[in-house]
């Protein structure tokens, strides 16, 4: 979540560097594989850090992206259960998407089932959102998942059916962002996404406190994304039913919802 422009974020900025973070070369390796469409979510460790590891895997699972019930923001994983209705049961897993303001309000660009919903942020203000290059995460009507820097997504969007903005963007073309410190002083749970290749897209939470640096590293070294975007942190929730787990969040904005098989 971020507060209105200006104002102090609560997931707080992470350490800033002038350099970017070390080398290539894997400080551990992952202890599980990622997910395979049957499993959907699986743990892994990253430098003594826990992270939980979901699977979008194109055409043999549907992705949308949520935002609003009948009453207003859907706000948690409750009020998304409703809407799914009979598709709950098809539910592989769902998280928060994005940052947003504090009526739950998109922060940055949201595109729901081809439908602008909200324009995108391509202004200057302080936080993780605007900690330059940002990115989005897009979905093309074709299922295949990316995520572009922001003025190169806008430059050429595509046929996008879903799309969420948010910041930063941790990974570029395989370079680490370059303003991240290796290990910044603010920790939080997190979660983003990364898109290894054109037919699959994994999302990631840390189940333990980590910086943006080293969620960055994980994305990049152990999941081998060439390209992954920061959601949040602070309030970053996940409901994997077949981990028999639905985090309690309340007052979320966009989510990210992903159902076992095609539409």
């Amino acid at each position: 979540m971020r507060s209105k422009r200006g104002a102090p974020w609560i997931g707080a900025l992470v350490g800033l560097a002038l350099t970017a973070g070390p080398s290539r070369a894997a400080d551990a390796a992952p202890t599980s594989r990622p997910p395979s469409p049957s499993d959907s979510c699986a743990a892994q460790t990253f430098e003594g850090a826990r992270f939980t590891v979901c699977r979008y895997a194109r055409g043999a699972q549907t992705l949308r992206l949520a935002l609003d019930g009948p009453h207003g923001p859907l706000g948690g994983f409750g009020a998304l259960a409703r809407r799914l209705g009979p598709d709950a049961d098809r539910l592989a897993f769902a998280m928060n998407a994005g940052m947003y303001e504090a009526d739950q309000s998109p922060a940055g660009l949201l595109i729901l089932d081809g439908n602008t919903a909200h324009p995108a942020d391509t202004g200057t203000g302080d936080g993780n959102f605007y900690l330059t290059p940002n990115g989005v995460f897009a979905v093309d009507a074709d299922g295949a998942p990316r995520v572009e820097e922001t003025h190169a997504f806008l430059a050429h969007p595509g046929a996008v059916r879903w799309a969420t903005q948010s910041g930063p963007l941790l990974v570029e073309h395989g370079a680490l962002h370059p303003r991240l410190a290796p290990d910044g002083a603010s920790k939080n749970i997190r979660n983003g996404v990364g898109v290894p290749g054109p037919d699959e897209a994994l999302f990631v939470i840390s189940d333990d406190p980590v910086s943006l640096g080293r969620f960055a590293r994980f994305f990049r070294d152990v999941l081998k994304c060439p390209d992954a975007l920061h959601f949040d942190g602070h309030v970053s929730a996940l409901w994997a039913p077949g981990l028999k787990r639905r985090d309690p969040a309340k007052g979320l904005g966009p989510l990210v919802v992903v159902l076992r098989g095609p539409d």
